[in-house]
């Protein structure tokens, strides 16, 4: 069985363009869920049956495995189940008859305008760090990118004279997203002071680069975003993926339509992006109850 999963991996990386952050997550759920089988006497992929996969999701929630972790390791078994069939590894799915654990979405986090400015503010001074920090949080609250998305950046997908960047997403998708005049503005002088500088042959391809001029990591642009948050006074838990809410939420506060939304942040479901409309009816709601004489 574990063979087979070697080849599963393979397959999600060669044939479904998933990226090497899914691949490593569903390797993980996978290798896990072979140890049980291979503990529970399933040796073979036809040995498995729906109650050898019911109890194995029961010992994760017994483990306090949230219901999202377990959707996303039940989806990977799936997966895993639907490949074997289709290349004669097995006879039967044992995953047809299993249902998904119920998900309760939780309302995303956000920044109110005055939280934003706040946080750009924290960023103010001639330093070169103070430069970058403040061109990334910007391109990151004009275009929605995902964390990834942003530090993988590479200059020549960045066209400051038009106003657009392409960006390639979740499923090797890729896509253009408008970038906006400051944010603009904010990388233009992130390049010629600051960039130039670290990198004057231009030897590196990305966007955005550390002291030593490297390309930033993901974790590297974490701390950066916390530590400009505790600086603006911001006491919300924050985190790159705030800005992308706060885009959104923003966005839809102000008129745009939700398909647009929808392609800006690389949604492959339109209801992934409607829950941001359950944002803005709940502070509507809260608005009402604040202002309104009798609400």
């Amino acid at each position: 069985m574990n063979d087979y999963l070697d080849l599963f991996i393979s397959y999600l990386a060669v044939e479904k363009g998933l990226s090497a952050n899914t691949q490593d997550a569903y390797s993980h759920d996978l290798a896990r869920y072979l140890d049980f089988l291979d503990k529970e006497g399933c040796t073979s992929s036809d040995s498995v049956k729906s109650t050898d996969i019911a109890l194995f999701m029961g010992r994760l929630k017994d483990r306090g495995i949230g219901p999202r972790s377990r959707a996303r390791c039940l989806s990977a078994i799936r997966m895993f189940h639907k490949f074997l069939m289709v290349e004669n590894y097995a006879a039967t799915n044992p995953t047809s008859i299993i249902e998904a654990p119920r998900i309760l979405h939780k309302l995303p986090e956000f920044l109110t305008t005055q939280e934003v400015d706040a946080l750009f503010a924290a960023c103010s001074g001639a330093a070169a760090e103070n430069t970058r920090d403040l061109a990334m949080l910007e391109l990151l609250y004009a275009t929605g990118l995902r964390v990834s998305e942003l530090v993988g950046l590479r200059l020549r997908e960045v066209n400051l004279d038009s106003g657009y960047l392409m960006t390639v997403g979740k499923g090797n998708k890729e896509r253009l997203v408008p970038i906006g005049e400051s944010a603009c503005d904010k990388v233009g002088a992130y390049l010629t002071v600051v960039r130039a500088k670290v990198d004057p042959l231009g030897e590196t391809p990305f966007l955005f680069l550390s002291r030593l001029g490297s390309g930033m990591s993901r974790q590297a642009f974490w701390n950066i975003i916390k530590k400009r948050a505790l600086l603006a006074g911001i006491r919300k838990n924050i985190s790159p993926h705030t800005l992308r809410h706060s885009f959104a939420t923003h966005l839809l506060e102000n008129g745009a339509d939700l398909r647009s939304v929808q392609i800006m942040l690389g949604h492959a479901d339109l209801s992934t992006t409607q829950i941001y409309t359950h944002v803005t009816r709940e502070r509507l709601k809260r608005l009402h109850q604040e202002i309104h004489p009798r609400g």
